[in-house]
Parts: structure tokens; C-alpha cells; sequence
């Protein structure tokens, strides 16, 4: 009999092996942190500003140059640090479980718990938690594609039992060489090899930890776990840096062209200096300066930190995100294909009614359903280990007073063909020693039974029933899918001695209702305002998907299409047109996914089956349920939702939205206000000064933009009117829309209240008063920038993060002239009532400028 470890036993273990997580990249330490933010180009451009300022012994502008480096390199980190501290957060909440066989009972437990020894009990769509040997089984498939490449499933048979005193080999060096692939071999709990343990194990009985159960059932003795898995010894040679997601190569690719264009232009005022004949020194630090104020160069720092802190926004809300790139994704979509069962309904089935033929006894259809199923029955709470269905059927079979382990032991299992999207039906061959104490059959010796949907069992032909007994099936079977139930149709086969069968025979009909969720209407409808396509694609059948696809608003009552139907296909015309695809394959739902994105839409697809795990692979946006969900469609899927509820993603795409939204905020910001100083340095001279602002001052405004309010419009709520608005072209560029004109008549007019400061100020204080006018102005800048507040907040005076950051930094802006150790530092002068008076009259008017320029999606 095969044992598995008790509860002692399996923590001993657990404390002596270690756990069976895969090696992770360590994190930085502060040290490396601080030097990574430090060899940014734009920060060694500051750097290399410092040097130089120390050499001419200009300690003013040596000062702030310092100052500033520190303070964005301390914003910068912090950041970083609390963005990780988000991802290691998220990644914590997808735990994978795993069922194990410990002290006699089937226990779940998380993955990462599983040791050496432990049996595992294992089932269609369930992931291998780690390297097992095949002890027991039936018809079990693996799609072992993620360690060998290989594309079709992969027969497994069963072995000896290596007995479950075993431990891990130590983990292999970094250099697997050829023997990448081969199978562990691991070594008794002392030292020595011993049994059937010590050499590699058959291939067709090795499971290999992450790949996935297609079909059938088995239980599994676990031989190596971590770092000595398979699947552990591939993750060792790929620690590392997760690759930048598309919006941060955007991000960066966009910032070297600024980059670029800045130089360009602080090369033009250091020539236009040097002509003039300013000091050589002073013209080459205004010039490094304005590359600096110019450049947005905490935009992938602000990238980064935005995604990771909308990723646990997320997961505080039920979504969570397991790739950050998903997160910029969700603002595009615009088709959103979903599951039935459990999303839009609540996956709690109920049996609602049963139907049996003339002559048959109800009795004989709850054996049926007993026997042709694969749930256990937990004898504490009496629910079903397995899906909904599966346990809404065996609680019908408990509640008419059936006893099913009774049944199971007097019909014993002789062989079984699992369900599988094929087939459609599930079959079970039994002995038929129970019938001997029936009185109807006491010579029946064989039975099979099998379960199944109707179409693909209410055939004449396969059955042995007449047409017009089929027919009457087939229409209680319609009635029923029509309102919306889900129907499980039961043949029996019976073979008495050596006579042969005569063929299946229907026993009955069993109709199932999972309820409509209250939520599901409304999420559907906010879809649609959103500008997104709502689709139902489900395997059920189509007067089913019809009937719930009317309760919550898909489709505007058109008839379901049935991709069973002789001649229907996924194609273009499809999926372009039709609102309801039912009986879909899982070939079906990646085709149609294929044929969307095809057409330019941005996918997202909903599935909790290991049949759905091509298509949400497949998908822009493939989300899966938490809950109910299998391991592999988790696995498979960019989002998971912790909740299973539909709206979870609409409420994530808000927040994609919002990302996206508050990037372009950012960019607004950062480059009319760098515009508008490299702006009044080129037209200075025009209006009679040679340099409107000095580099240290230049470095200051910088200072007091960038790191704070920019932080403060990165972090801006969703807009609330987000969902009412069409999804973006994901090929746009975050200038488009009409950004790009309206940063720079955001930059022109700064400049220009600039000039008229220059214009209206006595010579001695022209630089202070610019100063004050750019800063006061782009501070309104940032205050029009933010999102807009409706109710009683409306000046968001309780709720902005953006408030305090710009009262700080008009503290500071202030200090620059009312500080005196401050104004020393920066070469300012005290100034006039009116000049404050200008400077206040910039903000404001910058402010309303701002707010009427506006981008939709800013």
C-alpha cells in the first residue's frame, strides 16, 4: 500500500531540506542601489557639472549641484525600494498549491511546502510542484512543453515506489551541460544510496516540477524539489533582471531623443555665451545645467515606480498582476472575451431537476453519477475535492439519500477514459458485484457508466434507445439549456457473463443552474461604456450561453453561434461580428483570440480550465480566477483575480488607464517647464539680458519640479470619467493626442511670462524675478495637470497627494529669496511687493491656461 509522510515527518523534512521555491534574483543592498541611481547618464552629466564647479572653486553652484544629485538620488531609491517591496508583495499572493497525502489524509498545501517523500495527489490542470515518480494513476498526460519543448502531451505510466525515505541530491553547479535534462537521482535519509532510489528513474514515470496535467488522474512520490527539480536547475541559469517592459523602452527611448535635442540646444546657448563674451566656465555649467532641466530624466525611474505601485493598488483591489508589462496593457484593451461559469455567473452549480426515460429509476441515475466521477468526498465536511459541477452532483446523489462511498466500494473501478474536450463525456468501467444483490440483474459481471454532454451522447447510433425516446431526451435537454441550465446526460453499459453488450443505454438527464452574479449586468454595462467589446465564449451549450449572455446583457439577444456545428469555424467574419460563441474548443477560443488581434483589437480573455491556457497565453491580457482557477491557467495568465469577479477587471483597466494617463502628466510637466528655461536663455539676450538665469538657479527649479511635484503627478487618482472613454491606440506614442503642440504652448507662454519679468524688473533682480515667475508658473502648471476632483473635495484639499509636494516646493522656491544663507547660495536679491505679485499672477494664469489645454488623457 503506498503511504504517505505524516505531518511530523513532512516539517522535519521541510526544516532539514528547505522549501521548494526556485532560486530568485537576490535583492540589491542600499550600496548597489545608491550606485546604479548614480550611473544614470543624466545624474554623471550632474556629476561631471560638480567636478567642474570645484575646479573653478564655485562653491555656490557646487553646493546645489551636490544638493540636488542627493536629494533625486535618495527620491530615486526610496522609490525603487518601495516599488520592490509592491512586486515581492505581489508575487507572495499567487502561491501555487499543491494536494498531498500526509498522515493518511489528502491535505492542500502551498507548493513550496512540499518535500522529498511526500505523495501528491494530482488532477487535470493541476501544475507538478516538483520532480515525482508516478506510484499510481489512470490515463495521465503531461505537457511537459516547459522543460523539454516538446509540444504534445506526454503519456505516463506508473513505477515502483522509490518509498519515501528519500532526499534531494545536493544542487548541481551552474554548468549542466548535456545532462541538463536528466532525471535526479536522489539518495536515502542517511548518506548511502539504497533501493530502487539510487539510479535515475524511468522517463515515462517521471513528472518534472512546472509542467501540467492534460488528462487523467495519478498520485505521485515527490524525489526532488528547489534548486535540484528540473525545472529548478533551468531557473539557476536564469537569475537575473526582469527585461523592461514596452512602456519603459518607450519611456527610455523617448528620453534619449530629449536627450539629445537638449544638448543640441544648450550647445546653441553656450556658442550664443561664448560669442557674447561670458565667461567660458559660467556659459559650459548653464549649459549642463539646462541639459538637466531640459530632460525629464527621472522618467524611467517614474515609469517603474508608477506600474509597480498600480500593480499592489491592484492587488489591494482583488487583481493581481504577474507581469508589470500587463499593467500598460490594461489601458488598451478594447475586446474582452469571458468565460461563463464562475465569472459571470456565480459557479456554484445546484441540481435544479432530473429527467429519466420511461421504465428507469431515478435510483439507477444517482449510481451513475456516484460512480463515472473522480471527486472524493471529504468525510468532515462532506464537499466534493473537485470542480463545481463535480460537487453539485455528488451532493444530488448524498441528498437522495444515496450513500456514494458504499456505492464505490460495491462497484469497484476496473478501468476509466477521463473527460476531455473530444470525447465530451467521461467513462468508467466497474465490476459488477453490487448488482448480485439486485434483483433485476443478478447475473450483471460488467458496467460501464458515462457521463457526458448531451450532444455528444443523445446520438442514434451509440445509444441503444429509439429515435423517438432520444428525441423526447433531446427536447427536455433544450428546454432546459434555455433557461439557462446546464444539462448532463448518463448512459449505462451493461455486459452479463461472456455476453456480449448490447450497447449504452440512457439512464437520465440531470439539469444544473449556476445563478446569474448581481454584478454581472452592471460590469458589463461599464465595459461597454468604456468603448470595450464584451464576448461570451464557453463550451456549454448554446441555448445556455444565449440565455445568460440575455441576463447580463451581451449581444442584444442575438443567437449564439455553435462552434460544434458541422462547418462553423473561427474566422475573421466571426470574430468580428458574433457576441456568443458557444461549445468552443479550446482551439477554438486561441483561434478566435488570433483572429481579434488580427483585426488591431487588444485582447483580454478570462479561463480558470488548463483549456483555456492557449487562449490566455495567446491573449494581449489573459486573466484567470484565483478561486476556482487551475494552476495552469494561473500560470498561464498576466492577471489573477483573487475574487472571481468579472468587475475586478474592469476595475483594473481603470487603473491601467491611470498609469498611462499620469505618465503624459508627467511628460507635460517636466518638458514646458525644461522648455520654457531653455526658451528664456536663448531669447534673453534679445530682451537685453545676457543670462536670465544662473546654472545654480537653473539647478534649483529643476530641483523643485522633478523631485517633488513631478513625484505628486505620478501617484494622481484615476480620473473618474477614465471609463467613459474610448481605449487608446496601444501603437500611439505618449505624445500623441495632441500632447506634444500643447506642452509646447504650455512652454511658450512660461517663457514668455519670463520675458515680461525680465521686461518689468530693475536690472539687479532680473534673475531673481525670473526665478520666481518660472517656478511660481510651473507649479500652477502642475496644479492644472491634476486630475480632476468632483463632490465635496473638489479642490482635493483631504485627498491629493500633489498638494503637500507643491506646497513644499513653493517653500522652497520662497526660501531662494527670503533665506539668507539660501539666497547666498543661488546669487538672489529681496525683492519687491509687485514682484511677488507677478509671480503669483504667473501661477494662476499658468494654471488656467493648463487646465483649458488639457489632453483627454491627461
Amino acid at each position: 500500500m503506498v503511504t504517505g509522510l505524516t505531518r511530523a515527518e513532512a516539517a522535519d523534512r521541510l526544516t532539514r531540506v528547505g522549501s521548494n521555491a526556485l532560486p530568485v534574483t537576490p535583492e540589491p543592498g542600499l550600496v548597489r542601489r545608491i550606485l546604479r541611481s548614480l550611473g544614470d547618464p543624466l545624474v554623471l552629466v550632474l556629476l561631471g557639472a560638480l567636478a567642474l564647479t570645484l575646479l573653478t572653486r564655485d562653491v555656490a553652484d557646487a553646493a546645489v549641484i551636490a544638493l540636488v544629485v542627493v536629494v533625486n538620488s535618495a527620491i530615486g531609491v526610496r522609490q525603487e525600494v518601495q516599488a520592490s517591496r509592491a512586486v515581492r508583495s505581489l508575487a507572495a499572493m499567487v502561491t501555487t498549491q499543491a494536494w498531498v497525502i500526509r498522515s493518511d489524509k489528502v491535505t492542500q498545501v502551498p507548493a513550496v511546502d512540499v518535500v522529498p517523500g511526500d505523495l501528491v495527489r494530482l488532477r487535470q490542470g493541476d501544475l507538478v510542484p516538483a520532480d515525482a515518480v508516478l506510484v499510481d494513476g489512470a490515463g495521465l498526460q503531461v505537457d511537459e512543453s516547459v522543460v523539454t519543448g516538446e509540444a504534445l502531451p506526454v503519456d505516463k505510466d506508473t513505477g515502483p515506489d522509490p518509498g519515501p525515505h528519500l532526499a534531494p541530491d545536493p544542487a548541481p553547479g551552474p554548468d549542466l551541460g548535456p545532462d541538463l535534462g536528466a532525471d535526479p537521482a536522489p539518495r536515502a535519509v542517511g548518506d548511502a544510496p539504497s533501493g530502487p532510489g539510487a539510479g535515475p528513474y524511468a522517463p515515462a514515470t517521471l513528472l518534472r516540477s512546472g509542467t501540467v496535467v492534460v488528462h487523467g488522474r495519478g498520485v505521485a512520490r515527490v524525489v526532488a524539489t528547489g534548486s535540484t527539480s528540473s525545472v529548478g536547475r533551468i531557473a539557476s541559469l536564469m537569475v537575473g533582471a526582469p527585461p523592461a517592459t514596452p512602456l519603459q523602452r518607450r519611456m527610455s527611448r523617448l528620453s534619449s531623443q530629449l536627450a539629445v535635442a537638449a544638448i543640441a540646444l544648450s550647445g546653441v546657448v553656450l556658442g550664443l555665451g561664448v560669442l557674447r563674451g561670458e565667461p567660458i566656465e559660467e556659459m559650459v555649467l548653464t549649459a549642463i545645467a539646462l541639459v538637466v532641466a531640459a530632460v525629464p530624466e527621472s522618467l524611467p525611474l517614474v515609469v517603474t515606480v508608477s506600474l509597480a505601485l498600480a500593480a499592489r493598488r491592484m492587488a489591494a483591489r482583488n487583481a493581481v498582476v504577474r507581469d508589470l508589462a500587463a499593467v500598460e496593457t490594461l489601458g488598451s484593451v478594447t475586446v474582452l472575451a469571458t468565460d461563463k461559469t464562475g465569472t459571470l455567473t456565480l459557479g456554484s452549480m445546484t441540481v435544479r431537476d432530473t429527467w429519466c426515460p420511461p421504465g428507469v429509476d431515478g435510483e439507477l441515475l444517482f449510481r451513475g453519477l456516484a460512480l463515472c466521477s473522480d471527486a472524493a468526498i471529504d468525510e468532515g465536511t462532506g464537499r466534493a475535492h473537485a470542480d463545481p459541477t463535480e460537487d453539485a452532483l455528488l451532493r444530488a446523489v448524498t441528498a437522495s439519500g444515496a450513500d456514494v462511498a458504499a456505492l464505490r466500494r460495491a462497484y469497484p473501478r476496473l478501468a476509466e477514459v477521463p473527460f476531455d474536450s473530444v470525447r465530451k463525456r467521461m467513462s468508467t468501467t466497474h465490476s459488477g458485484a453490487g448488482d448480485r444483490r439486485d434483483t433485476q440483474d443478478p447475473g450483471a459481471t460488467v458496467v460501464t457508466w458515462h457521463k457526458g454532454a448531451p450532444e455528444s451522447m443523445l446520438t442514434e447510433g451509440w445509444l441503444v434507445d429509439s429515435a423517438a425516446a432520444l428525441a423526447e431526451a433531446r427536447s427536455q435537454a433544450d428546454a432546459w439549456a434555455r433557461r439557462g441550465m446546464r444539462v448532463i446526460a448518463v448512459a449505462e453499459d451493461r455486459r452479463t457473463g461472456p455476453t456480449p453488450a448490447a450497447g449504452p443505454r440512457l439512464v437520465g438527464l440531470v439539469g444544473l443552474e449556476d445563478p446569474v452574479r448581481e454584478t454581472s449586468r452592471a460590469t458589463v454595462a461599464a465595459c461597454h461604456a468604456a468603448g470595450i467589446r464584451v464576448l461570451l465564449v464557453t463550451g456549454d451549450h448554446p441555448a445556455t450561453a444565449v440565455a445568460v449572455a440575455e441576463a447580463v446583457g451581451i449581444g442584444d439577444g442575438e443567437p449564439a453561434t455553435s462552434l460544434s456545428e458541422a462547418g462553423t469555424a473561427v474566422d475573421q467574419h466571426l470574430a468580428d461580428h458574433v457576441s456568443v460563441l458557444a461549445r468552443a474548443t479550446p482551439a477554438d477560443k486561441h483561434t478566435l483570440v488570433r483572429a481579434l488581434q488580427a483585426s488591431g483589437e487588444v485582447v483580454a480573455m478570462t479561463g480558470d480550465g488548463v483549456n483555456d491556457a492557449p487562449a490566455l497565453r495567446q491573449a494581449d491580457i489573459g486573466v484567470a480566477m484565483g478561486v476556482r482557477g487551475t494552476e495552469v491557467a494561473r500560470q498561464a495568465a498576466d492577471l489573477v483575480l483573487a475574487d472571481d469577479e468579472l468587475g475586478t477587471v474592469v476595475r483594473a483597466i481603470a487603473e491601467g488607464r491611470r498609469v498611462y494617463a499620469n505618465i503624459r502628466r508627467f511628460l507635460t510637466y517636466g518638458l514646458s517647464g525644461g522648455g520654457s528655461e531653455v526658451l528664456i536663455m536663448l531669447a534673453g539676450p534679445l530682451v537685453g539680458t545676457s543670462l536670465p538665469l544662473q546654472p545654480a538657479q537653473i539647478l534649483w527649479l529643476n530641483l523643485l519640479t522633478h523631485s517633488f511635484a513631478g513625484a505628486g503627478l505620478a501617484a494622481q487618482p484615476a480620473d473618474p470619467a477614465a471609463l467613459g472613454q474610448r481605449p487608446r491606440n496601444p501603437q500611439e506614442g505618449p505624445m500623441s493626442g495632441g500632447l506634444g503642440w500643447r506642452t509646447g504652448v504650455i512652454a511658450a507662454f512660461l517663457a514668455g511670462s519670463g520675458l515680461v519679468a525680465v521686461a518689468l524688473s530693475p536690472h539687479a533682480a532680473i534673475q531673481t524675478a525670473v526665478l520666481l515667475t518660472l517656478g511660481a508658473g510651473q507649479l500652477g502648471v502642475a496644479w492644472g495637470l491634476r486630475t480632476p476632483r468632483r463632490g465635496q473635495d473638489v479642490w482635493g484639499l483631504r485627498s491629493d497627494p500633489l498638494l503637500p509636494l507643491l506646497l513644499l516646493a513653493a517653500a522652497m522656491l520662497a526660501s531662494a529669496v527670503v533665506v539668507g544663507p539660501v539666497r547666498e547660495l543661488l546669487g538672489t536679491v529681496a525683492v519687491g511687493p509687485m514682484t511677488w505679485l507677478g509671480a503669483l499672477v504667473a501661477g494662476a494664469a499658468a494654471y488656467t491656461l493648463t487646465s483649458l489645454l488639457r489632453a483627454r488623457s491627461v
